[in-house]
């Protein structure tokens, strides 16, 4: 049996809440629910969904602000809003922060579940066609495969999603606290000192290449130059 997908789902009405994370239990879907979004944060980067249904309108941070909070680690994952509202600059504004799909109370539960399929399979044949250059290398991020010329290094699961951070944002500054908390769901120093250790992995496997550098921007985070 395939293991089940997990969606966070972020809706300040308790009564439909948990009638949405019932309806996509039913359909194996694994939902983490909370009811505000500085929860919904929190859970975010502990659990790692593979996609989002954000309520817009929530106490302590609304489904806008943090859907903005998300995109900035991360820019591929899926985001369903939910509103209540509907004007066209809250469904335009939606969309321009990052958002895949809106949906506009009420609406059935069938909705939902074909909009959220439809969403996983495209990022599904997204990411199997992801195949990234990295100066003499090909990294192909699915298999988590690193090949040079004939010769092939199989990378962890970390090193893989830390490489993978670092190419999209080739030349430019990574920040050190955002990939911390998108990958180990933590900034503490503990987990600081594990991403030097991957980092140390990654420029070893990357050495062949010397044009290809992995730098460290002292108070700021990482820069992969190539």
């Amino acid at each position: 049996m395939t293991e089940p997908i997990t969606i966070l789902l972020a809706e300040d009405e308790p009564a439909l809440g948990q009638i949405i994370k019932e309806s996509l239990e039913t359909r194996n879907f694994k939902v983490l629910l909370c009811e505000d979004g500085e929860k919904a944060f929190k859970v975010y980067t502990a659990e790692q969904p593979e996609l989002l249904v954000l309520d817009v309108m929530m106490p302590k941070k609304d489904g806008f602000t943090l859907a903005k909070d998300i995109r900035a680690i991360d820019d591929t994952i899926p985001i369903i809003f939910l509103t209540a509202k509907s004007q066209t600059q809250d469904v335009v504004e939606g969309f321009s922060i990052g958002g895949d799909d809106y949906l506009k109370k009420p609406f059935s539960m069938e909705e939902l579940i074909v909009r959220i399929n439809n969403l996983l399979h495209r990022k599904s044949t997204q990411k199997a066609s992801e195949i990234l250059t990295v100066g003499q290398f090909r990294f192909d991020f699915p298999k988590q495969q690193l090949h040079f010329k004939e010769e092939t290094q199989q990378l962890t699961h970390r090193e893989a999603h830390l490489l993978f951070h670092l190419v999209k944002n080739k030349n430019q500054v990574l920040d050190r606290s955002l990939i911390l908390n998108k990958l180990w769901g933590t900034d503490d120093f503990f987990s600081a000192r594990s991403m030097d250790v991957f980092i140390t992995k990654l420029r070893k496997k990357l050495k062949q290449d010397e044009a290809v550098q992995i730098l460290n921007v002292r108070g700021f985070g990482y820069k992969l130059v190539c």
